[in-house]
C-alpha cells in the first residue's frame, strides 16, 4: 500500500551539500513515522533523522545534528534531508522508511523502505 522512493545521491567533497528526497505513495496517516537510516559496508543500518508525516517533531542523530536537517512538503508528499557540511564518514547507502507508529531510532520498527540512494563524500 506504500511505495518509497529516494533521489538526489551522488558523489560530493568533503565540505560539500546534498539533498535527498523521498517521495511517497499510498495510505499513509498524518502521525506516521517517517525516516532516514543509512548503511555504510560492514557496518549495522545506522538512524539518522525522522519526523512525521504531518511535519511535526523532527529529529536528528547526534552524529548528525546541526549539520543535517529532515523536513516534510506536505504538498508534494515529499520528505527531504538537506546534508552539509559532508564527511568522509557519511558515505553510505541512504534509505528513506516508514511506519504507522511513533518515531523510533531502531531500523527494525520500520515496515516500508525505499531502494536507497547512494552517497559519496571524497576527502
Amino acid at each position: 500500500q506504500v511505495q518509497l522512493v529516494e533521489s538526489g545521491g551522488g558523489l560530493v567533497q568533503a565540505g560539500g551539500s546534498l539533498r535527498l528526497a523521498c517521495a511517497a505513495s499510498g495510505r499513509i496517516i498524518s502521525s506516521a513515522a517517517m525516516g532516514w537510516f543509512r548503511q555504510a559496508p560492514g557496518k549495522e543500518r545506522e538512524f539518522v533523522a525522522a519526523i512525521t508525516w504531518s511535519g511535526s517533531s523532527p529529529y536528528s542523530a547526534d552524529s548528525v545534528k546541526g549539520r543535517f536537517t529532515i523536513s516534510r512538503d506536505n504538498g508534494k508528499n515529499t520528505v527531504s534531508l538537506q546534508m552539509n557540511s559532508l564527511k568522509a564518514e557519511d558515505t553510505a547507502v541512504y534509505y528513506c522508511a516508514a511506519r504507522p507508529f511513533p518515531i523510533s531510532t531502531k531500523y527494525q520498527d520500520y515496515i516500508y523502505w525505499g531502494q536507497g540512494t547512494q552517497v559519496t563524500v571524497s576527502s
